[in-house]
Parts: C-alpha cells; sequence; structure tokens
C-alpha cells in the first residue's frame, strides 16, 4: 500500500475517515509531552481513542537508543500486532523516531505521520527517512521506510512559539537555496514571526516531495536536501555533548551560512549571492554560541557524517542562488577555517 497524503485544512477530518475504513487492529499514538498537551486534543476531537498515548521528553536526547526502546517496550506491553497502526504525533524527533520504532517492530508495523511543526511539516516527515542518534552522531542509525499516510493540517501550527516557527524555515530557505531561485526571492519578504505565507510553505514542501520522488533512496539528486546539514548536524552533535540547547533550524542555518561561505571561497558561488545570503539569514537567525562551534569536536563528528565516502568529507554547495551540486569534496581545513569564520558573518568581515 503507498502513502495516502491529507493535506491543508480539513487534513484531520479526511484522515479520521480513513483511519476508520482501515479497520486497524488497535491504534495507538507517540507524543512528546508538548504535542501531548497541544496537538492530542485536536486528533481526539476527529478520531475515536480513548486511550493513553506513548509519551517522549520533549527533545533531540529523546530520539536514542533507549528512546527507542521505550517506544518497543510500550508497542509490546500493549501487544499491538502487525495489522494494528503507529500514530506519530509531533515534530521531527517524534517522526524520524516513531518511524524507525514501527519498522522495525515485528518486522514493520503500519504508521502514520502527523508533523505538528513547520520544519516537519515541510521537511522531516517528508521522504520516507527514520532514524535515530548513536554515539552523538545525528541520524546515524535508521531505515527508509514509507508511512501509510501523511497528515498536513495548518490547524498544529497554531500550537507554535515563534522560535520553533523561525526554526521550521530554515528548511524552507534551503528548499529556495538548492532548487528554487523564485521562492528564494520571494522569501525577501518574510521577517521572523509568523509572516509566511501558507503558499510559501506548500511550495517548499512540494520542492522536497519531488526530490525525493525522483530519487527516494538518496542515490543521487536527493542529496540536495542536506545542504547546510553537514556542518549544521555537527554544530547539533557539538550541542549534544555539552549540553547546549540549539534548535534543529538554528543549526541548519548555520551550516547553510557556513557552507555558502565555502562556495564562495571555493569559486562556485558568486560575492553578490554570497553576500545577499549572509544578509537574509543573519537577518532572521541569531548567531549562535561560539561553544558551538568547536573544530576539533565538530570536525570529529563530521567525520562520521552518512555522507561521506572513503574517508572523504562531500558536501552539497551551491554554484548560484537556486542551484545545488552533490558530492563536492570538502578538506576538514576547510570545514574548520568556515567555523572560524562563522562570528565575522554577523560583524560584516
Amino acid at each position: 500500500m503507498g502513502q495516502v497524503t491529507f493535506t491543508g485544512p480539513g487534513a484531520l477530518r479526511d484522515f479520521a475517515e480513513w483511519v476508520t475504513s482501515n479497520s486497524f487492529s488497535r491504534v495507538e499514538i507517540l507524543v512528546d509531552q508538548h504535542t501531548a498537551e497541544f496537538c492530542l486534543p485536536r486528533l481526539r476531537k476527529v478520531i475515536d481513542w480513548a486511550g493513553d498515548p506513548i509519551v517522549l521528553p520533549v527533545g533531540e536526547e529523546s530520539k536514542s537508543i533507549d528512546g527507542l526502546h521505550h517506544v518497543w517496550m510500550n508497542l509490546l506491553d500493549r501487544k499491538i500486532d502487525r495489522h494494528g497502526v503507529l500514530i506519530n504525533l509531533g515534530g521531527g524527533v517524534i517522526t524520524d523516531l516513531g518511524g524507525f520504532a514501527a519498522s522495525t517492530f515485528k518486522r514493520g508495523i503500519p504508521f502514520v505521520h502527523i508533523p505538528t511543526s513547520l520544519l516537519a511539516q515541510v521537511d522531516a516527515a517528508i521522504g520516507h527517512k527514520t532514524g535515530i542518534d548513536v554515539g552523538g552522531v545525528k541520524n546515524s542509525v535508521g531505515t527508509f521506510a514509507e508511512p501509510d499516510a501523511l497528515v498536513v493540517d495548518p490547524v498544529f501550527l497554531e500550537t507554535l512559539p515563534d522560535d520553533e516557527y523561525r526554526s521550521g524555515m530554515a528548511e524552507v530557505f534551503k528548499h529556495s537555496l538548492i532548487a528554487d531561485r523564485n521562492l528564494w526571492d520571494l522569501l525577501d519578504g518574510y521577517r521572523a514571526g509568523r509572516s509566511c505565507p501558507p503558499g510559501w510553505i506548500q511550495q517548499a514542501a512540494e520542492i522536497k516531495l519531488h526530490i525525493v520522488d525522483q530519487d527516494p533512496r538518496e542515490q543521487n539528486r536527493r542529496k540536495l536536501l542536506n545542504f547546510g546539514h553537514s556542518l549544521g548536524h555537527a554544530v547539533e552533535s557539538v550541542a549534544l555533548t555539552k549540553g547546549i540547547l540549539v534548535r534543529h533550524g538554528e543549526a541548519v542555518a548555520a551550516g547553510m551560512l557556513m557552507e555558502a561561505w565555502l562556495s564562495n571561497q571555493l569559486g562556485n558561488l558568486a560575492q553578490s549571492e554570497w553576500d545577499a545570503i549572509r544578509e537574509r539569514l543573519t537577518r532572521v537567525y541569531e548567531p549562535l554560541s561560539t561553544k558551538l562551534l568547536d573544530p576539533d569536536t565538530g570536525i570529529a563528528f563530521l567525520r562520521n557524517d552518512k555522507k561521506n565516502r572513503n574517508g572523504s568529507i562531500l558536501m552539497v554547495l551551491l554554484d548560484q542562488i537556486g542551484k545545488g551540486v552533490i558530492d563536492r569534496n570538502v578538506t576538514e581545513e576547510q570545514c574548520r577555517a568556515a567555523m572560524h569564520a562563522y562570528p565575522g558573518f554577523y560583524s560584516g568581515e
């Protein structure tokens, strides 16, 4: 059975009819503490479900072996069989972890993604990737597994604080930089907060859906979606080891700045376009703590990046705004230089 997609206002109601028509033997719902409070009541209004959800703590730390074990044990204790369904109601942590748990439990049970964050609606929940962090390395273990349904309802974006909304916008910027100059031009009107029209969000999601359809298992073009994530994931991994909170979108924004700078330094990206990227991203995103730009620790994590090959660091760079290029070899020295240069992006150096 291929993925069924429900989008737009009313998507939840359409999804509820789909659940009823499929007569699943059991329905379980995975949430974190925030989505249990703010999002689950909205879902309960449309589906006939009176059970207790499986609850994880909020944050990236839950996307771990311990978090995975917690979900598996709950599924065992609740006696869910291969005809039951797991609904993952939350942001990228919940959809990544829940998809992995479902795709491996009893060699695979049906699962549904209901992304509740902007980041998950335009990126994390799209594309059939699941995974957890191991050894502090982001998404180092996981599967490709297609959900039975994807439900993207804008009603959940009303529950987001402004910081989470802005974090999600990083993936909208990313999609424009790698594949759509027109969307980049539209985003010039974005100001931190909630000034992004739904049409821009839909356009960003469609970019990812189109790329995933072309290359579902990331053999070629899908690698473009990793722009900003090589150095961004290194920053996130450093944050995990130091116990510093950094949102995924904030780390990706920093990663895009560093990787765009590298694109310019290596002769790919014109100076005028680098200047435009720096101006726009630094206007929206505050600078990260310099504690997160630890070159020695960051490079150690970067060596384990899943995009590498034969010991070489492979990265997505930009030839121009709207055109990313995959598999560019970048040295450790160049990555160190990007981390050292990052504070200067905000001081205008």
